[in-house]
Order: structure tokens, then C-alpha cells, then sequence
């Protein structure tokens, strides 16, 4: 699955999902809550705390559909990026 660290920076982005419940890699972002205005600050956040660059080819819907084909995407990124 994913670090701690990501869960903290995607919860807030996730006014839909109550504290209690649990964050899985099937969980539709949109359908908890997060916009266009909230991804783009995602977007952000994710690169800063992770040291990573989105690609192009990484900024679409699909990217950023469920928390688990967003983490993959960011562990690809990282791997890239010290491989």
C-alpha cells in the first residue's frame, strides 16, 4: 500500500470521507469529495513533499481517479527519480 505521509497529505482533499473510515487503494477521489480546485493543490503538495515532477502524460482524470492509481503514480515517479 502507501506511507503514512501520503494518507495525511490526501485526507484533506477528501471532505466526503468521515475520519473513521478507512482510505483504501479502490477509493474514488472524486466521489469523496476532491474538485478540479483541490487537485491542482494536490497536485502541488504531492510533488513538494515527494520531490517529484508530474509528466505531462500524468495530468489527466485517470490519474488522479483512486488513491491507489495515484500512489502508483507517485512511486513511479520517485523510482524514476533515484533509479
Amino acid at each position: 500500500m502507501w506511507d503514512d505521509r501520503f494518507e495525511q497529505i490526501l485526507r484533506p482533499f477528501l471532505p466526503f470521507l468521515p475520519p473513521q473510515e478507512e482510505l483504501t487503494p479502490e477509493s474514488d477521489l472524486k466521489d469523496l469529495g476532491l474538485d478540479s480546485l483541490g487537485t491542482v493543490q494536490l497536485l502541488g503538495t504531492l510533488e513538494e513533499d515527494y520531490r517529484v515532477r508530474f509528466r505531462d502524460s500524468a495530468l489527466t482524470m485517470d490519474t488522479f481517479r483512486t488513491a491507489g492509481v495515484l500512489w502508483d503514480t507517485v512511486r513511479g515517479m520517485q523510482q524514476s527519480t533515484t533509479g
